[in-house]
């Protein structure tokens, strides 16, 4: 590596204006890349739910609905809109009372189920349907069209709706949660966090060439999204943020290596920068490893929704190590000169005194840890997850207050969607939506036959009603539902009436938002489960390798998945739900991002006990004392990247994992500060028995000869 490093500090000039050269590329791939703003879109393509949305565009030629509700509007005026309506671009159908009957007909007078559909005092609704899928860019178009077309009295609900402002207030927090992360997050050239303000003055150019370089990475990280077609944005909103959090160790690294062999080539940086470099890379591609198996394990989900995140924020990582070695060395030897001027001593004082204080009142570490264990744990297994995507947005949104409507106006919270092959008598659909009916929470069920009644001949059928509901193939049913979506009560509905329609038609469907969200739920909860066991598998592997030990990963990752359980209590506790995504997301995050912090110190730990042959008490505290300042600079950076985001983003899905990731990397950098050394210091006979190298260096062996081990006992 020291070649290499010759040669990057050599070519300086070169790699920079390669630098600027591949961001054009990243830059068109970034603003070329589509954003999906549907998780639901995630789902397995397996799925009976995600089929019947496929059959419907084949078939239907619409593949999303909203509910349109209008008030205080006479009848005339009602049908206008519609018309209105249904000329707007990708707008299919709107269907409204007057499709089945003349608007002259008195209320009164129309059937049950189509007067309870279309009607609730002054209040109307339509549906109206997509040609294109729920979080398709022309369906989404349609509705800002419907919003700007239709009064205030008008409202447009529905998924479709939902989705549409999450891309409206992603895309308005984007660029003002990147101003947020540059003004409360940057770094002197002695590894202090700092306010950025304080860097006014342009020739302090460390904290902005830390963050340039990093800026760099990500940009170059978000062009090549090009590859995959589209992101998600959740997957877009954390990117920056995480890829900040977890390489700004890298450049932290650097520099100090840099500044340290500096003193040992004086006069030639160069050089000194070609052995930082060397050093540098051994460090952080052994320590990128365990951040990129967290996220590698979530491309283990069946919701594709982990891939995503997990291959955008591999790459980022492996981006981040690369950029780390070649163009930040670029940058500081460019800019070596003003950077000296501006030097001054380390902001954080020694904490010897701290480690040693630590180590000794080990005990005091073992009863907190003893104490937090079991609540920890039990929150971390009770804490409540929602799956209603309506539940991670303000209320003033557009969405939010249609879907208020529907609930005040029509007292109901949702439409499920029967789908069947053509085949049933109307005979057996009459009695299978008679039991569909019955089911609780079911308001209304509109089909064809409540439409326009069983007994009319298919030639007097209005085209535009025939046309919605049914073809050739299939026939289209309404459910309304009085349950919200992902509630238990509405799988449960979903559930029965899937089992009612199943009895009369085995390949008969149950489809729309509610089920999809139901499957959701079921997904989700099984790819948990199977992405923490496989992150932790896959980052016990990668310290076993590491340590040639068997105690120390156990060691390891037991005092991460403390921390990670601690985390993740806080809501039960504070009786916060969390969105479906951040619990799956943050275990394996979490564990990956900041297992580095253990692993720093017990790297140092394991090479004062067998290559230095230093006693138990005597390698902990050196351990303690060489990673302390690290530790708290990595994890106030991990903190200070996430922390911000969390507090401004009025996307609940969005805050809530930023939340979770900077209280995360606290409470990380906190277990392993304090209850690690306890943990080495009880556990120190075991790893020395099951590590290869302290076996092979005898090290238990020497401790008997010497005392070592009575005379540390004694002096704790």
């Amino acid at each position: 590596m020291i070649r290499i490093g010759k040669w990057i500090t050599k070519h300086k000039n070169i790699i920079l204006i390669l630098t600027v050269l591949l961001l054009i590329p990243a830059a068109f791939g970034y603003v070329s890349t589509r954003v999906n703003y549907d998780v639901l879109s995630y789902l397995p393509e397996s799925l009976e739910t995600v089929k019947g949305q496929d059959i419907m565009v084949d078939e239907f030629g619409m593949g999303a609905f909203s509910m349109i509700i209008v008030e205080d509007m006479d009848m005339k005026d009602a049908v206008k809109l519609e018309n209105k309506l249904e000329k707007i671009d990708h707008v299919k159908d709107v269907l409204f009372y007057d499709d089945a009957l003349d608007i002259s007909v008195p209320t009164e007078m129309i059937p049950e189920d189509l007067r309870k559909a279309f009607f609730n005092g002054d209040a109307k609704m339509m549906i109206a349907f997509f040609d294109s899928t729920t979080s398709t860019d022309e369906t989404m178009g349609a509705i800002e069209k419907i919003r700007s077309t239709v009064s205030s009295n008008v409202y447009a609900s529905g998924m479709s709706g939902v989705v549409t402002d999450i891309k409206n207030l992603a895309l308005e927090e984007m660029p003002e949660s990147f101003m947020v992360l540059n003004r409360n997050y940057s770094m002197d050239n002695n590894g202090q966090i700092e306010d950025l303000t304080t860097y006014i003055d342009p020739v302090k150019l460390s904290p902005l060439i830390f963050l340039a370089t990093i800026g760099i990475s990500i940009v170059l990280n978000l062009g090549s999204n090009l590859f995959l077609g589209e992101i998600s944005y959740i997957t877009q909103a954390l990117a920056a943020v995480l890829q900040l959090a977890v390489t700004m160790d890298y450049s932290i690294f650097l520099l100090e290596s840099y500044e340290a062999n500096k003193l040992r080539y004086p006069g030639d940086n160069k050089r000194a920068m070609a052995h930082a470099i060397a050093n540098t890379f051994k460090s952080v591609s052994s320590s990128s490893v365990t951040t990129i198996a967290g996220f590698i394990a979530l491309c283990f989900m069946t919701f594709k929704l982990g891939t995503n995140i997990g291959v955008v924020m591999s790459k980022g990582v492996v981006i981040g190590v690369v950029a780390c070695v070649t163009i930040l060395p670029a940058m500081i030897l460019t800019f070596d000169k003003a950077i000296e001027k501006t030097s001054h001593k380390a902001l954080i004082p020694s904490l010897d005194n701290v480690s040693h204080f630590i180590v000794k009142h080990h005990w005091a570490a073992l009863i907190v840890f003893a104490i937090l264990l079991a609540p920890a744990a039990y929150g971390n297994s009770n804490y409540e997850i929602y799956y209603n995507l309506d539940t991670s947005l303000p209320k003033d949104i557009p969405s939010a207050k249609a879907n208020e409507q529907l609930k005040e106006n029509f007292d109901m919270s949702s439409i499920h969607m029967i789908l069947l092959q053509d085949g049933l008598t109307a005979k057996e659909k009459n009695e299978m939506l008679s039991k569909v009916k019955k089911v609780d929470g079911v308001k209304w069920v509109l089909g064809l036959d409540s439409i326009v009644g069983p007994n009319l001949p298919d030639s007097l059928i209005p085209d535009k009603i025939k046309t919605m509901l049914k073809t050739g193939n299939y026939e289209l049913q309404f459910v309304c539902s009085d349950y919200a979506s992902a509630t238990d009560e509405s799988n449960a509905q979903i559930h029965s009436i899937d089992k009612i329609v199943k009895s009369y038609q085995k390949k008969g469907m149950v489809i729309g938002e509610a089920p999809l969200m139901k499957d959701l739920s079921d997904v989700t909860n099984v790819d948990l489960e199977n992405v923490n066991i496989i992150s932790i598998a896959a980052i016990f592997i990668i310290i076993l390798i590491t340590f040639k030990s068997i105690s120390i990963p156990i060691i390891l990752v037991s005092v991460i998945e403390f921390a990670i359980a601690c985390n993740m209590a806080v809501p039960y506790y504070t009786h916060t739900s969390l969105p479906f995504v951040a619990s799956i997301v943050i275990g394996t995050i979490q564990l990956g991002a900041t297992v580095d912090y253990a692993i720093l110190m017990t790297n140092r730990y394991h090479k004062e006990r067998t290559i230095r042959k230093r006693s138990k008490k005597d390698a902990i505290i050196v351990a303690h004392q060489t990673s302390i300042k690290s530790i708290l600079t990595s994890g106030l950076c991990f903190f200070a990247a996430t922390f911000g985001v969390s507090i401004y983003s009025r996307i609940d899905m969005i805050g809530a994992i930023c939340t979770l990731l900077a209280r995360g990397a606290v409470i990380s950098m906190v277990v392993v500060i304090c209850i690690l050394p306890a943990m080495l210091w009880i556990f120190d006979g075991v790893i020395i028995r099951s590590s290869w190298d302290m076996i092979k260096e005898k090290v238990h062996q020497r401790d008997k000869e010497h005392g070592n081990v009575a005379i540390e006992e004694q002096n704790a």
